[in-house]
């Protein structure tokens, strides 16, 4: 596909009046919160603050041209990213807790969230990049409809920990382009030891085949810049307890075997780690070229592994 012939999701949604319609429908839900797995049911357009403890306007950390995501994304102008502060998640190992459960960052209406999509687009980006999104979907998509309205015309990255509802998910069926979600555990109990919430593999799972339905696998342009599709993030916990051969296995079994993985080999002990004993020390070389042919065993060859660049990463 070339990119001349690329249009972003969104744009038949804007003509349409159906993007309208989708921001009016995610708002109604704020009043009773279920946007995410959670379902705190708390009323967030009258301040009322449930697990992400985000109100009725997004928190953003900052946006800027990001150059340390995968190389689709990257390409040579960066990925236009966009953090947003607060998760539904609680990991325990996370390498921005300033961010994620810390709240750093300033409320913005969905003006200043459009003007930031556009001050991306503008500096040659090549996708707007929307990190930590699920609890902001429904400012998410005010902003783009603004920013859309205004001139946006770039690839929509959905950069999820992957704990989503399938409900939130629908109201961004032809507005995402790429989803990024992580797939973190194959065990429900490590996902609540380490995470917080109780059933991360089932609604992971269940919310990651969704994504693929919805944008396919991922697509490139003659550059190797990606267009639209599913891009799966997963970091090696050590010890094996992220359940990386069963990931894998899930992935191309019950996904695509042409699914781009990007198999992570940067955990450290980071935020409260060193109050668990078997997740205080790094991965070993071992631990991760395991992990890697057991990628290669279940079928998969699109590893962002191998992809030779130098990293500077900043996960959830």
């Amino acid at each position: 596909m070339a990119e001349k012939a690329f249009a972003p999701a969104y744009l038949a949604l804007l003509q349409s009046g159906e993007l309208k319609e989708r921001v009016e429908e995610a708002y109604r839900r704020l009043a009773h919160c279920e946007l995410c797995p959670r379902a705190c049911g708390v009323n967030r357009l009258e301040g009322q603050l449930g697990s992400c403890r985000t109100g009725a306007r997004a928190i953003v950390a900052s946006y800027h041209a990001h150059f340390g995501e995968e190389a689709p994304l990257v390409g040579y102008g960066g990925s236009g990213t966009i953090f947003f502060s607060n998760c539904n998640l609680r990991c325990v190992y996370c390498q921005n807790y300033d961010i994620s459960q810390g709240g750093m960052g300033r409320p913005v209406e969905p003006t200043a969230l459009a003007a930031m999509m556009l001050d991306l687009q503008e500096a040659g980006c090549h996708n707007i990049n929307f990190v930590s999104p699920t609890h902001v979907v429904p400012q998410i998509l005010a902003g783009v409809l603004i920013a859309a309205q205004a001139g946006l015309r770039l690839p929509l990255v959905y950069n999820t920990g992957g704990y989503d509802a399938l409900e939130t998910l629908a109201l961004l069926d032809g507005v995402i382009d790429i989803y990024m979600p992580d797939m973190k555990y194959a065990d429900a109990e490590i996902g609540r030891r380490y995470s917080g919430i109780p059933d991360y593999p089932e609604r992971n799972q269940a919310a990651v085949l969704e994504m693929h339905r919805q944008v396919g696998d991922l697509v490139l342009d003659e550059r190797g810049i990606a267009l639209r599709g599913l891009l799966i993030r997963h970091l090696v916990l050590p010890g094996g307890l992220a359940g990386t051969r069963e990931i894998m296995r899930f992935i191309a079994e019950r996904i695509s075997r042409d699914t781009y993985v990007n198999v992570m080999d940067q955990y450290r002990p980071c935020y409260r780690a060193n109050e668990f004993r078997e997740l205080n020390r790094r991965i070993t070389r071992e631990e991760f070229e395991q992990a890697v042919r057991w990628a290669q065993e279940a079928g998969l060859h699109r590893l962002d592994h191998l992809v030779s660049r130098p990293r500077v990463w900043f996960l959830r």
